[in-house]
């Protein structure tokens, strides 16, 4: 299965957080998945370190690398037409609001 990590389940699985959920710790220990962490998440990150919200014992630039290689995370990009996508959705989403 492809599963796409949030940055809470990434911030707790790296720190073993008990927080995270054993439902959540069995879907990233099972050895079939291929876990992705978004780009998005990653910015989420440095924004939560740098407005002094999250304490990591390295610098996110260097921290959040190491624990994707650490535990065999992919990267996941985000790439313009994704956002251009998302935009194209909340604009029907919100005519699809307004017929109603």
């Amino acid at each position: 299965m492809r599963v796409l990590l949030d940055t809470h389940a990434f911030i707790w699985w790296v720190t073993d957080d008990n927080r995270l959920s054993s439902t959540a710790r069995n879907i990233i220990i099972h050895p079939e998945n291929s876990l992705f962490l978004s780009a998005a998440s990653a910015w989420e990150i440095v924004i939560k370190v740098r407005l002094g919200k999250l304490s990591l014992p390295e610098p996110p630039e260097t921290y959040i690398p190491s624990r994707l290689m650490i535990n065999r995370f992919e990267s996941l990009p985000i790439e313009i037409t994704h956002a251009l996508l998302y935009i194209k959705t909340l604009l029907i989403e919100y005519l699809l609001l307004k017929v109603k």
